[in-house]
This record gives structure tokens, sequence and C-alpha cells, in this order.
């Protein structure tokens, strides 16, 4: 099982942040290891001063693929969920500014929430999907599929070029602009069209 992150997928998310559009999907993998398991909370490590939240739609990948048409590629999922991929900030740009991989900053333990599943016939249009994040109580995050600069089936074509997906792999598609720090004793809470897919403290 590995997750597969894609940076940058919303224009408003590169200009808060104020990266270069990319031409092509930006592609890392998190290992399985930072996944925050379930019930668990979540704990800023050490290493960090800033640690940002970023919420983001997942794909749950059902069967193995490579070299994935982009008209087939809805046959190779059949759930969606919601998640955090949590981001040592501060860590990421030092690391970037010597030309290094970030994935210290990014797939580091407890990195990557991933919430509830859920079949995606329960939407009518996964191209139109709105979800948001909650910080105590106040909505910092709020994001639509339909501003994805890639959708879901572009995505799962592009990465299965590069690496084979097997049953259990799962995408985190990028996340729209709002991302920030989270701070000792917050409450996140994720949802899709108004259902909440996770809710977890911050320590």
């Amino acid at each position: 099982m590995k997750l597969i992150c894609i940076g940058r997928n919303y224009a408003a998310h590169i200009d808060e942040l104020e990266n270069e559009r990319p031409s092509e999907p930006v592609v890392f993998i998190k290992p399985d290891s930072a996944i925050l398991p379930k019930e668990q909370d979540f704990y800023i490590p050490e290493f960090s001063n800033e640690v940002h939240y970023e919420v983001e739609l997942l794909v749950k990948i059902k069967k193995v693929g490579k070299h994935i048409d982009k008209k087939f590629a809805h046959k190779y999922y059949d759930e969606i969920g919601l998640g955090i991929d949590f981001t040592a900030r501060d860590l990421q740009s030092e690391l970037k500014s010597k030309g290094l991989p970030w994935e210290k900053a990014k797939g580091f333990d407890g990195a990557a929430v991933i919430g509830d599943w859920i079949s995606k016939d329960n939407y009518n249009n996964l191209h139109n999907l709105g979800f948001s994040l909650l910080k105590n109580g106040v909505l910092v995050q709020n994001g639509n599929t339909n501003l994805m600069l890639w959708g879901i089936d572009e995505l799962i074509s592009y990465v299965s070029k590069f690496f084979m997906l097997k049953k259990g792999d799962i995408i985190f598609t990028g996340t729209p602009a709002g991302v920030g720090k989270v701070e000792r004793n917050d409450y996140l809470q994720g949802a899709i069209e108004g259902k909440e897919f996770f809710a977890i403290n911050v320590r």
C-alpha cells in the first residue's frame, strides 16, 4: 500500500504559497507509516514549529493498473474519502531552498489523516464535489473538485504511467487554498458536502 500525493492541483493554493504553476501534476509519496491511526490524536512533531493542515479529497484504488487510459480510470476506484496532508512547512521550505527532497516534511509519522470512506455512487458528479475543513469550529478551507487543475481520472491515468497502482493504494488529490498552521489543542473537522468524514485533536 502506498499514499500517492498530488501537489499544486488548485490554482488559489499555488498562489497563496507563491509557487510556480506546474505544467503537469506534482507527485510525491508518503510511506504507510505516515497514516495517523484511527481515534488517535495528532501530535505536532518536535522538529517543526510550523505544521500546516491541508485537507484533501482521497481516492482508494480497487485493483491493479498500469498505463491506465483516462477513459478507463473510473473503473479503478469505487470509494472516495477525505483526509489531511500534514506538512512541516518550515522544514519543507528549508529543504526546498537547498534543492533537497522534502519527504521528511511530508512523510513523518502521523502526517496522513485518512477519514471515512464512502461509495462514489453516493454522488451524482465527482467533478463538482464540495469539501471543507473546520478549525475550532471556524471554516478555514472550502474547496470543490471543479477547481482542480487535473481531475480524479486524469490523476489516476497520469500517476499510473510511473507507478503501478495496486489495490488499497490511496491518492491524495491536492488541497485548495486556506492552508494554515495548527496549534496544540486545535480541533479539526473535515466534511464532504456537509457530511463529516473525520475529526481529530491536535496535541
